[in-house]
């Protein structure tokens, strides 16, 4: 990785950070993106003395806002003369429902506006690297239907099993957008990390998960950091490190890597064209309109 630009959203902890580290640590330059200035900061510098890699930096950027997210592609095509690789981690959740300043669902903004729009602002900084890869970061559990008539929680809204339809959306969105880059030297793809005990599950509230599940909420506060702490950690890299510095997937594009970084069958919900096309529009909507001041 030596010599390459990497860009990771989402990476001022959890599985963003260790992603950043251990390609860092292959020696790439690594941009890191994250809301808070200090936490971004902080992460910076301390990536750079545990890889000996001076060239780790940080962006903030709140991936909610669709001004701040053109302004970190601006930034970044003004700072680098190309990005090697885009890693979209950034991810959210809500207990409750809520709208970002621009009127989309907070949850949808983060999972797929953000990662739509970023990837498509950043096409000169990609293109201009050559056989640049774009990798998105799936999450949650990855099966089960997108329903297009409570796309941003309009009808009905519980925070666990909404983030779990915004990544298969996120999936649905990359497919297309896999499609749509197939004459041009860049290439995406989608990463499932597994599970992680990451600040954001530690930090959700109780209602944010299904009825039934809520009882168990306090076992599962104490369960969760032993058995999917810190070696989880490390585990739910595997595709994401392999997807942006393996000579041998260079030129795969439109695949889904499990978290042993293997390809496998994209859910049937992703494969939907209705599905896509419904998604791939409504994103151009947000793309093409005028952003926040």
């Amino acid at each position: 990785m030596e010599g390459k630009t990497v860009l990771i959203t989402g990476s001022t902890g959890g599985i963003g950070k260790e992603t950043a580290r251990q390609l860092a640590e292959l020696g790439a330059a690594v941009i890191l993106v994250g809301r808070d200035t200090y936490r971004a900061e902080t992460a910076a510098a301390e990536l750079r003395r545990s890889s000996g890699n001076e060239g780790v930096t940080a962006i903030t950027t709140d991936m909610s806002r669709l001004r701040d997210v053109r302004r970190l592609a601006e930034e970044v095509g003004t700072r680098t003369g190309g990005v090697d690789v885009l890693i979209n981690n950034a991810g959210a959740t809500r207990s409750h429902r809520e709208l970002t300043e621009d009127g989309i669902e907070t949850a949808f903004a983060v999972n797929v506006v953000a990662p739509f729009c970023l990837t498509h602002w950043l096409m000169p900084a990609l293109t201009a690297s050559g056989a640049a890869r774009v990798i998105n970061i799936t999450g949650g559990i990855p099966r089960g239907r997108i329903d297009l008539d409570n796309l941003q929680g309009e009808k009905s809204y519980v925070g666990l099993s909404f983030y779990n339809q915004t990544k298969l959306v996120q999936m649905a969105m990359s497919y297309r957008f896999a499609q749509q880059l197939e004459a041009t030297p860049v290439t995406l793809n989608v990463a499932y990390p597994g599970h992680a005990y990451t600040s954001m599950n530690n930090n959700l509230a109780t209602s944010a998960y299904p009825p039934l599940a809520r009882p168990i909420v306090p076992l599962l506060r104490l369960a969760m950091p032993l058995v999917y702490g810190h070696r989880a950690l490390l585990k739910a890299t595997r595709s994401s490190v392999y997807l942006a510095s393996s000579p041998e997937v260079q030129e795969t594009n439109g695949t889904y890597f499990n978290s042993k970084a293997i390809p496998t069958p994209w859910p049937d919900a992703a494969l939907d064209d209705t599905t896509r096309n419904t998604v791939w529009e409504l994103c151009e909507t947000y793309r093409d309109r005028p952003t926040a001041t």
